[in-house]
Parts: structure tokens; sequence; C-alpha cells
């Protein structure tokens, strides 16, 4: 394990333990173990921070699927995530942590006012509109699962957000629609609204589509599960 940021790398071991299907009790006893002044302690910035919760996360709906049988919409809200004695839903790490305490049903337009002190001190300063095409919630239409590093986190983000843009995305020149996925319109608080998704698509495809008619596929809920990139 690297001595630079040991829960960084136990993070990605532990992702890797469940591609491979071998057990993961040892990373998960050393994440119970750890207190939760070292958990601050690793994860002093938000890229470490989005390092290691978005592994988590990839981790343990997996782990939650196939092990301990949860099904939506139990697998995002129990609190059965335990990490540095304390207890996590998957809700509470995209939610709470990686998208800085939004909440779930305000198209990331509203803070949670119920969210706990512990998250408030644990989620990252700036919401990083990225992490929606890291994050893997087992169905057909979810972007898929990488290993993040904290060298590489950001052409890792934006490699993931271009991936998964460009094949979630059609043009129709002649009628002037543009038609993505409907993971933007559910969090578009998050991206800067229908403008900012705008901003993002032309980023990602360098195409203009200022007066075109922005449009959203249905989003398929099809189980998916151990999709790796």
């Amino acid at each position: 394990m690297e001595n630079t940021n040991s829960l960084l790398s136990l993070s990605g071991k532990l992702l890797l333990n469940v591609k491979l299907n071998q057990t993961t009790l040892i990373e998960e006893q050393k994440l119970r173990n750890i207190s939760i002044m070292e958990l601050h302690h690793q994860l002093n910035t938000d890229d470490a921070k989005k390092t290691f919760w978005i592994n988590i996360y990839n981790a343990y709906f997996q782990i939650l699927s196939n092990r301990e049988k949860l099904h939506r919409k139990t697998i995002f809200t129990k609190k059965i995530i335990v990490i540095a004695q304390t207890r996590f839903s998957l809700d509470d790490i995209e939610h709470g942590i990686l998208r800085k305490y939004r909440w779930k049903w305000s198209f990331g337009y509203l803070p949670n006012p119920f969210t706990s002190v512990l998250i408030r001190n644990l989620a990252v300063q700036k919401l990083d509109y990225r992490i929606h095409f890291a994050l893997n919630c087992g169905a057909k239409s979810c972007p898929p699962i990488a290993f993040y590093t904290l060298e590489k986190l950001d052409k890792q983000l934006n490699d993931a957000m271009h991936s998964f843009i460009v094949s979630e995305t059609a043009i129709d020149m002649n009628n002037k629609t543009i038609t993505t996925s409907k993971l933007l319109h559910w969090y578009r608080g998050d991206f800067g609204g229908t403008s900012g998704i705008k901003k993002i698509l032309q980023h990602v495809l360098e195409l203009q589509f200022n007066t075109y008619k922005l449009s959203f596929n249905e989003y398929s809920w099809e189980t998916h599960l151990e999709n790796y990139s």
C-alpha cells in the first residue's frame, strides 16, 4: 500500500477486489477501524475526497447488490457502509459528500437542511459536476466504472465526461435539437441549468448549440452490474 495516502490506495484496492470477485473483508475491516480524525486528515482536499468516495461508492454498490442483495430504492438509503466506525448510505456519499449536501430531489438547486454536521464536514468544498459521469448505480444507462487515482483524477474525470456525453448525445441538425442523457436533466442545477448543460455539450462535442432545443433520453434502469470501463 502506498505511504503517500493509504486511504486512497485502500479505496482502489477495495474496488479492484470487487472487480476480480475476490474477498473484500480485509479492506472493509481497515475502513471500519480508521478514526474520523484520520479520515479528515487524509481526505484534506477536494481531489482526495472525490478520488476516495467515488471508488468507495462504486465498490459498495456492487457489494450491496451482490452480497447484501439490496435493490432499488433501499440500496441507496440503507446506512450499511461502515467507515471510521460510522454508518453511511450510498445517498450520504453521493448527495451528501460528493454533491456538497444537495437535496436529492431538487434538481441540484437546494441544499438538504437535514444534513448532519459530520456529512457537512466531510463534504467537498466545491461541487464538481463531473462526478455524475463517474458514479455507477448498476443501471444500463449509468456511466461505466473506472478506477480513480489522485494523480490522474482531473484527466480521468474529463475522459469520463467526454466518453459518456459522446455516447449518450444525438444531434438533429435539420430540426435543431440535441438529445442527451436524462442524468443531466435530473441534476441540472449541478451543471448550471439549461445554459450550463449546452455549454458543456458544446465544449465536449466542439459544436455550437445556442439555437438548438435540448431534450433528454429515457433512462434505462435495467440492471447492468459489473460494467467496468
